[in-house]
This record gives structure tokens, C-alpha cells and sequence, in this order.
């Protein structure tokens, strides 16, 4: 229903090495797969395949029309169930209108399930995923906000889920209007699905607990030796931690400013959740949970990209850029393409232009509150917009 043109990529010949490690120590590798094209990517995967423990893998392109999944109800999932992987069965299910009524219809929901038993085993997979863009080349990945990566151990002995039906996945994996402004190329979504089963370790090592060790010393102010006072507020951290992090902070705090023997430090231009937010990073290299940002999400995402600016924290102000544009409306284009603007972050500015490029888009924006202000605080990007639909 919906689905066309399923199948596997020729993947060539495979051996599979002894197993000897978990699904955590390939985030890096899967990092630097981002952006690759069809022929580089499995490259990646077959030099991965030959250095560590994946037992099987396999790359499943799925292209969905739009015309038969822009109607389905919510809660109605198109489902690809015969992928034969590793010793197991696996279906991927898609909800082009989200799994949840809650969502009412607004995000596009994907899962890997197990099906049947696993022999009372824990499965360590890694489930990979992207959706192909409208500009780019037919075999290339993008790189920016519509990849997604979870990696999961799938068990018979999970009660939370049905006997011989165990699934992980993303709720919101993207925003249907996201999906239909970049993604629908000859009226298709092309989605990109990697699935790679790895082998149990004869000596698991538990993932590195490191970011949640130093977010307990950050909570905890042991031994920390500066504080920074915020608008009366006083918030403490580590010297070391900060200069190890931020190349600003380790001018400031080690250099010849004035602030290096300084025991507290004034900060007039930000506000106290922005810095305890970009410190929790900074210890933990995690962003805030939206439960956590308080407020409006928009505006607290859009003050830590300017503080992230500020501090040359590269990371965290992509991980924003990403945030914002998960979140874009047309209520929030006008500041969100003015931070990007302000801040210097060409990735989230460029998919704004291409947001407001979209016909539907522009016509409502352009009556927004946000826009007039955008065209009035910042008329060389108002050319700029102009100059892309034409006028």
C-alpha cells in the first residue's frame, strides 16, 4: 500500500569476521558516513563489516508514493516484513501520518521490528536511516537534518513489548511538512535503510559512561574553581573542562585576559538558562530534552546557537541549527532564518531560503508578523529571498 520499488542494493560478496564488540562503538564511523553517495556509503560498510563484528547486514531502498500515503489515516503503517537478516526476521513499518493520534498527523513515523522469537537472545542492531532530497543527485545521502541512527538490542525478554513483536524506532522521525517541501521527488519519498546485525561479544563492554559522570560533577560543584554570575544568578564550573571545550574559554580562562586569575566572572548579555544549557553540553556533549528548554523552544534553541556562536562550539551549534529546523513553521522562519543569519550558520540559513523557495510556503510566510520584521531589521536578506523565488 503505497510502497514501490522495495528491495536490496547489491551489496557483492561478504565475509563476516569473528564478533568482538557492541553496536555503541560505531557512532563515530557511522558519523563520517553522512553525506556519502550510494557507492562511498557502502564502501563505509564494507570496510566496517571487515574490521568489526557485524555478522549480516543489508540496504533496503523503499520508495513511497505520495498520492496514496498523503491520506492514510493515523495509526496506518505500510510495512515491508519479509527481510530475511543475521539468523532472524525483520519488517520495517512506516506511518506516513505518525503512529500516535496525539501527533495529530504532523510527523512521519518509521520502526525496525523483530519478528518471531529470538531464541531468548539478546539482537544487537543498528538501524541507519535517511531520506534522498530533491536537489541532490539520485545516489546521494544528505547530511544535514533527515538522517537518523538507533542502535538497539531487539530481545524475546522485553516485556514492554508483545510476545514475538519487539520494535524501536522514531515517533517523529520528520515532519510531514518538512518531508513535503524536500523529499518528494517525482512524486515519491525515497527513504534509505540500513540494518546491520552484530555479533554477541564473548566479553560485552558497557558503553563509555563519561558524559554522565561529568554531568554528575557539573550538578554536584565538587572542586570546581570559577563562577560566573549571570543576572544575579551564580553558576559554578570547572576551569579545565571549559578551556578543554571551547577554544574562547581557554583564551579567557588561561590567557592574559583579566578573567584568567579572576575567581567569578559577570556576564551581562545572556541569560542563566542559556549558560547552564551550553555548560550541560559542554559536560556532556548531550543537548537539553525540550521538557528542559522551558519557555518557547524556538526562542531557548535560537539563544544557545548564539551562545554555542559565541564560544566556538561548533557541535552544539549544529546540533541547534538542526533542532530549529526539525521545529521551523511559518510563524518561526523569520527569527529562525535571522539567527541563522546573525550567527553565521550557513547550513540552517540555506535550508530556510529553501523552505520559503517552496510556493506554499513563501505565500503564507510573507503575511506573517516575522517576515515584515525580517524585511525591515535585515533588508539584504530580504533580497536575498526575493532574488530565490524571483521577484
Amino acid at each position: 500500500m503505497g510502497a514501490s520499488g522495495a528491495g536490496r542494493w547489491d551489496l557483492g560478496a561478504r565475509q563476516w569476521p569473528p564478533p568482538s564488540a557492541l553496536a555503541s562503538a560505531y557512532e563515530a564511523e557511522l558519523k563520517e558516513m553522512e553525506g556519502q553517495s550510494r557507492e562511498e556509503y557502502i564502501g563505509s560498510l564494507r570496510r566496517m563489516q571487515s574490521e568489526a563484528p557485524i555478522s549480516d547486514y543489508c540496504v533496503l531502498q523503499f520508495d513511497l508514493e505520495d498520492s496514496e500515503t498523503k491520506n492514510i489515516a493515523i495509526g496506518h503503517s505500510i510495512s515491508y516484513d519479509d527481510i530475511s537478516l543475521g539468523g532472524h526476521l525483520w519488517g520495517i513499518n512506516c506511518y506516513p501520518r505518525g503512529d500516535r493520534e496525539e501527533e495529530k498527523g504532523e510527523y512521519f513515523s518509521l520502526f525496525l521490528y523483530l519478528i518471531g522469537d529470538s531464541k531468548g537472545k539478546g539482537v544487537n542492531v543498528i538501524f541507519h536511516v535517511f531520506c534522498l532530497e530533491r536537489e541532490g543527485e539520485a545516489s546521494a545521502f544528505s547530511s544535514f537534518s533527515d538522517d537518523k541512527r538507533l542502535a538497539k538490542v531487539f530481545s524475546s525478554k522485553c516485556p514492554e513489548y508483545p510476545e514475538g513483536h519487539r520494535s524501536h524506532g522514531w515517533h517523529k522521525f520528520m515532519k510531514r511538512s518538512v518531508l513535503e517541501s524536500f523529499f518528494i521527488v517525482n512524486g515519491r519519498v525515497t527513504l534509505i535503510c540500513t540494518i546491520m546485525v552484530l555479533g554477541a561479544g564473548t566479553i560485552p563492554v558497557p558503553p563509555s559512561n563519561i558524559s554522565s559522570d561529568l554531568g554528575c560533577l557539573l550538578k554536584s560543584n565538587v572542586g570546581t574553581d570559577v563562577s560566573f554570575i549571570l543576572k544575579g544568578k551564580m553558576i559554578q564550573a570547572h576551569r579545565a573542562v571549559l578551556a578543554a571545550r571551547s577554544p574562547v574559554f581557554k583564551a579567557q580562562l588561561f590567557g592574559n585576559m583579566a578573567d584568567a586569575t579572576a575567581s567569578s566572572i559577570t556576564l551581562q548579555d545572556m541569560e542563566p538558562a542559556t549558560f547552564e544549557a551550553m555548560l550541560a553540553f559542554m559536560y556532556t556533549d548531550e543537548m537539553p530534552e525540550d521538557n528542559e528548554l522551558g519557555g518557547s523552544p524556538t526562542q531557548m534553541v535560537q539563544h544557545l546557537l548564539a551562545a554555542a556562536d559565541r564560544y566556538a562550539l561548533d557541535r552544539l551549534k549544529l546540533m541547534c541549527a538542526r533542532k530549529l529546523w526539525d521545529i521551523i513553521s511559518m510563524d518561526t522562519f523569520a527569527s529562525t532564518l535571522a539567527c541563522a543569519y546573525m550567527h553565521s550558520c550557513a547550513e540552517l540559513k540555506s535550508k530556510c531560503i529553501g523552505f520559503f523557495a517552496v510556493e506554499n510556503n513563501f505565500k503564507k510566510i510573507v503575511f506573517t508578523a516575522g517576515f515584515i520584521w525580517l524585511v525591515q531589521e535585515f533588508p539584504d536578506l530580504a533580497d536575498e529571498l526575493k532574488e530565490t523565488i524571483g521577484i
